[in-house]
């Protein structure tokens, strides 16, 4: 999608702390000492617009748990907030955006149940639902899009391309799709597969989420033609100054 580009600094947080997973795997999990509202206030600080916000307890187990946590960020900051995790039912959208977000993401849901979240679409809006694809390719090379936190394998798993295809005809404007082996890694983004998004779906702005390691990453996420990076470990660890990536 052309136009405005979103940095996303992203807080992922586990029985209260702020950590990052590798490649989706909760056995190899990098805890941090920031206080999850503490942090999206520095974000803010840094002239930040938006927070990605994960609940991983919830992604793993259902039943979104970070209501106190977003109102803590929403009285302190100016932020809008993207947040998911474990959104299985009309309701938890409903409570979540009672609680303050701007924006609700789902995951596996919208994989397993793809007819139940368009109708989300219609019923919120747009503006008020991203659809998070995790891919991961196949032997073939075509991406797949395994679901419950990534756990699973690929067998019969959807395709990204015949999916996105989908959400776009029903009105989809927000995608965050995460290449699973990059995720947590900083190796990069994949780039080819953005392209390769953002031509098939003109009209949604694709998120790059996974791998990017500092702002010439984001730069080149940007001229791959998304409309957004979420930013992770390379932050969380200083490899990447959040207000740099933000003027580029």
């Amino acid at each position: 999608m052309s136009g405005s580009f979103t940095v996303y600094p992203a807080i992922d947080v586990r029985d209260g702390r702020v950590v990052r997973l590798r490649q989706g795997d909760y056995a190899r999990e990098t805890r941090y000492p920031d206080d999850p509202c503490a942090l999206a206030v520095r974000h803010a600080t840094a002239g930040a617009a938006w927070l990605h916000l994960v609940d991983l307890d919830a992604a793993r187990l259902g039943g979104w748990t970070l209501a106190p946590l977003l109102r803590a960020v929403k009285r302190t900051t100016a932020l809008k907030v993207q947040t998911g995790g474990g959104v299985r039912e009309q309701r938890d959208v409903e409570d979540i955006l009672a609680a303050g977000a701007d924006r609700v993401v789902i995951g596996s849901l919208a994989v397993r149940e793809p007819e139940r979240v368009r109708g989300w679409l219609a019923a919120f809006g747009p503006e008020r639902i991203a659809v998070a694809l995790d891919a991961r390719a196949d032997a073939q090379g075509i991406w797949r899009l395994p679901t419950h936190g990534w756990t699973e394998g690929d067998s019969d798993a959807a395709d990204l391309d015949a999916l996105l295809s989908d959400y776009a005809d029903a009105g989809l404007r927000h995608l965050l799709c995460t290449d699973i082996a990059r995720d947590g890694m900083l190796a990069g983004p994949n780039l080819d597969l953005y392209r390769s998004l953002a031509a098939l779906a003109p009209g949604v702005a694709v998120q790059a989420s996974g791998g990017v390691r500092d702002v010439a990453d984001v730069r080149a996420a940007r001229e791959a033609g998304c409309g957004g990076a979420v930013l992770g470990r390379a932050l969380l660890e200083g490899r990447l100054d959040l207000a740099e990536a933000l003027a580029c």
